[in-house]
């Protein structure tokens, strides 16, 4: 993998990490970005370094879910089943799905890549489970709607 798209791919981590936060502690998306570009990103811990993310993907993941955050939030709710409102779902896959829904409707990556990276990205934060499955299939959804000239 180039250092580039390694940057990329830790700016979605990132991303998901960022949009769960601020939902969780209430942090305005400023404090947020400021706190990933300058302390996370980069950063040692217990020895292990993380990675460098790409901050233009990084920040524009980040803006565009919050701005976008209804259109995003009612496609999801389009590709979950009706019983399951994303209000129901994993805090964890709700940012999951902000994010790539902020690259989807952003329409700049081709949606296979959008769907590949963050199932890459459910994995990291499910590594036993049946959710990067879920998020294969909600995600397809998602790209379908978005970008239906694609497919």
């Amino acid at each position: 993998m180039t250092d580039k798209k390694q940057m990329k791919s830790a700016a979605r981590l990132y991303a998901v990490q960022a949009l769960f936060q601020m939902e969780s502690s209430g942090q305005t998306t400023e404090a947020v970005v400021h706190e990933f570009e300058d302390i996370r990103f980069g950063a040692v811990y217990e020895g292990d370094e993380m990675a460098e993310g790409n901050r233009e993907v990084f920040r524009l993941l980040v803006g565009t879910a919050v701005n976008e955050q209804s259109r995003i939030d009612q496609m999801t709710d389009r590709a979950l089943v009706a019983k399951w409102p994303i209000s129901r779902i994993d805090p964890t896959l709700r940012a999951l799905f902000r994010a790539a829904g902020a690259e989807l409707v952003k329409g700049e990556t081709p949606p296979k890549v959008v769907i590949v990276e963050f199932v890459d990205v459910a994995k990291a934060f499910f590594p036993e489970g049946r959710e990067p499955k879920f998020v294969n299939a909600v995600l397809d959804h998602m790209a379908r709607e978005a970008q239906p000239e694609k497919f």
